[in-house]
């Protein structure tokens, strides 16, 4: 039902900064909890952070508080991933993923089971 589409990654350097968007299309976004994940080469795909349908609830992996914010704009239909002092760690594919619909307004899920509908990934290369 739900597409999404991540943008934004690029090449930046070690502490710099970046901010992925998800647009998402095809059913209103509000009915998700939305997540972003990553995956390095040669490694299973690592959740990073996750925002409840209404925004009031987030999740995030121990490594990425304080560094990443995850914000959504319901009405834009777009959810972000703000991240901050980079290190080259984080240098992955980052995807986005809607859950199943109609989770608790509470529900920031880490489980990527959980995630019904993916995005093909924006590359994040960060360079020491």
């Amino acid at each position: 039902q739900v597409q999404v589409v991540e943008s934004g990654g690029g090449l930046v350097q070690a502490g710099g900064s970046l901010r992925l968007s998800c647009a998402a299309s095809g059913s209103p976004v509000e009915l998700y909890a939305m997540g972003w994940f990553r995956q390095r080469p040669g490694k299973e795909r690592e959740f990073v952070a996750a925002i409840s349908r209404n925004g009031g609830a987030v999740n995030y992996v121990d490594s990425a508080k304080g560094r990443f914010s995850i914000s959504r704009d319901n009405a834009k239909n777009t959810v972000y991933l703000q991240m901050n002092s980079l290190q080259p760690e984080n240098t992955a594919v980052y995807y986005c993923a809607a859950s199943e619909p109609w989770y608790a307004m509470t529900y920031a899920t880490d489980k990527d089971q959980e995630y019904r509908n993916w995005g093909q990934g924006t590359q994040v290369t960060v360079s020491s």
